[in-house]
C-alpha cells in the first residue's frame, strides 16, 4: 500500500494531479478541497494517500489530511459508494461538514453531492453515524503544508464531544455561532445554547 507520497508536483488537470517523485510521475486522484489547496506546479508536494486496486486498474487517490483520507476510506466500505462518489462526497463537502451532516442526519445536504441519491444519503447516515472524526487539521507534518488554519467550529464541536454531549447536540448548538468566534468564546456560547435546549 502507498500510504503517502512526496514529490514535485508536475501537473494540475482537476481532479488529477501528476507528482513527479524519483523520476516516476504518479497519476494521483485528488477531491477538491485538497485540490484548491496545492501548491503552482514546479513545487514540492507531499499527499496521504490510499491505492485502490481493481481488475483494469491500479488508482491512487490523495488526500491534504490523515482525517480526510480516514473520511474517504470509510466512505468506500459503505455498500453502493464507489471510489468516485467518495471523492465527488469529499470534493463538495469538507470532513467536518460530512460529519456534521451525518451526525445531523442531513439526508438533504447528503444527497445534493452528484451520484448520491436519498437511499444512498441515509445509508450513509446509518453507517458513518459515529465513525467520522471532526477537526481536522489539514496539513502534512514534517511536509509541505496544504492549508489554512483549522476550522474553529470543529474545534468548539470536539470540545463539546469531550464534555459529553452527542454529534447531534453538538452540531445543533455550533450552528448559531458567528464564523469568527474563536474556541474559548464558542464553547461558551455552545454551551449556552445546550442549556437553553
Amino acid at each position: 500500500m502507498i500510504g503517502r507520497l512526496s514529490g514535485t508536483l508536475v501537473e494540475k488537470q482537476p481532479p488529477q494531479i501528476v507528482i513527479d517523485a524519483g523520476g516516476v510521475g504518479y497519476e494521483v486522484d485528488v477531491p477538491m478541497n485538497t485540490f484548491y489547496q496545492l501548491p503552482a506546479t514546479g513545487s514540492p508536494v507531499s499527499l496521504f494517500t490510499h491505492l485502490v486496486v481493481r481488475e483494469d486498474a491500479h488508482l491512487l487517490f490523495g488526500f491534504a489530511s490523515r482525517d480526510e483520507r480516514e473520511a474517504f476510506r470509510r466512505l468506500i466500505k459503505v455498500s453502493g459508494v464507489g471510489a468516485r462518489i467518495a471523492l465527488a462526497i469529499l470534493s463538495g463537502m469538507t470532513c467536518d461538514e460530512l460529519a456534521v451532516a451525518v451526525a445531523a442526519e442531513d439526508i438533504k445536504r447528503l444527497s445534493a453531492v452528484p451520484g448520491i441519491g436519498k437511499k444512498t444519503a441515509e445509508r450513509l447516515v446509518l453507517e458513518l453515524r459515529g465513525k467520522l472524526a471532526t477537526g481536522a487539521l489539514l496539513a502534512t507534518p514534517g511536509g509541505l503544508p496544504l492549508a489554512t488554519t483549522p476550522d474553529e467550529k470543529s474545534d468548539i464541536v470536539s470540545a463539546l464531544l469531550a464534555l459529553g454531549y452527542n454529534e447531534k447536540e453538538a452540531a445543533a448548538a455550533v450552528k448559531p455561532l458567528p464564523a469568527d468566534v474563536g474556541v474559548s468564546d464558542g464553547v461558551r456560547l455552545a454551551l449556552k445554547n445546550l442549556m437553553k435546549g
